[in-house]
């Protein structure tokens, strides 16, 4: 670990999150900040760190794990966890940063592309936070609420019930896939419903039916140290991006495993 310092371990978080080789990123703090500055960024310090989540990644200062003094680490997720550690740091947060546009006026979404058309794969509903999941082969989707008997229809999810984007949650069935054959072992993902062979990213912003349900996709649902917990292997890092669609219930109806997902426009 001796070839990690404080400098090089941001500088390559950064890299890390912007998708750059860790090269190209300045270790002086001058360097650094007209480096980020000529992109439009900039790092904007997080107040009381030790308590912050994320449902993006930032860049937390932690304790290297041999003891000799801090470097960073990417976290992401809420609550957060550590998606890139050069280092090898504890799970101490010491302090951390926010990689954020200097005028966010000025960024613009980039475009997802199309969704296609998928095909609902299974239907999964839990009655509490932690509850062990039951996948069924319908169920009655209700306008603002959620799947019936489902946790965040009842108010009993890990997070909260009511809020845009919390009545129902999508995965891509090929993520499932490709994750659960690395580890060999199923994932325990808990999202409501699995599609196959539509891409969810591109349903953010959009309206889409299931069936005769109509629904808004809000926000990617993004991975959190939470599903970590609940899997004997990391599911964080490779879930980042690909952790499916938070989406509202607009009009219900009876989802079916079988059903088309099909955008409306």
């Amino acid at each position: 670990m001796g070839e990690h310092t404080e400098r090089s371990t941001l500088a390559a978080s950064i890299a890390s999150i912007l998708g750059v080789p860790a090269s190209e990123v300045p270790l002086d703090h001058d360097g650094l900040r007209a480096w980020l500055a000529g992109r439009g960024l900039g790092l904007v310090p997080i107040d009381a760190a030790p308590d912050f989540s994320w449902a993006g990644p930032w860049i937390a200062w932690r304790p290297r794990g041999d003891g000799h003094g801090r470097a960073a680490a990417v976290m992401f997720g809420v609550p957060s966890g550590a998606v890139f550690d050069p280092a090898g740091t504890t799970d101490e947060v010491l302090g951390g940063v926010l990689v954020a546009a200097l005028d966010i006026a000025l960024w613009s979404a980039a475009s997802r592309g199309e969704p296609g058309r998928g095909t609902v794969e299974a239907i999964i509903v839990a009655a509490t936070a932690e509850a062990p999941v039951t996948i069924v082969r319908e169920a009655r989707a209700l306008p603002g609420r959620g799947l019936e008997g489902d946790r965040y229809e009842l108010g009993d999810g890990t997070f909260g019930s009511g809020r845009p984007g919390s009545a129902l949650t999508l995965i891509d069935a090929t993520v499932l896939d490709e994750l659960a054959a690395a580890a060999d072992a199923p994932i325990d993902h808990r999202r409501n419903v699995v599609v196959r062979g539509s891409d969810l990213n591109a349903l953010v912003g959009r309206t889409f039916r299931i069936g005769a349900v109509r629904c808004e996709g809000r926000r990617l649902c993004e991975p959190c140290a939470h599903l970590n917990r609940l899997n004997a292997f990391d599911v964080l890092r490779p879930l980042v991006h690909r952790g499916g669609l938070r989406a509202d219930i607009l009009t219900g109806g009876v989802l079916r495993v079988g059903d088309e997902v099909e955008a409306d426009d």
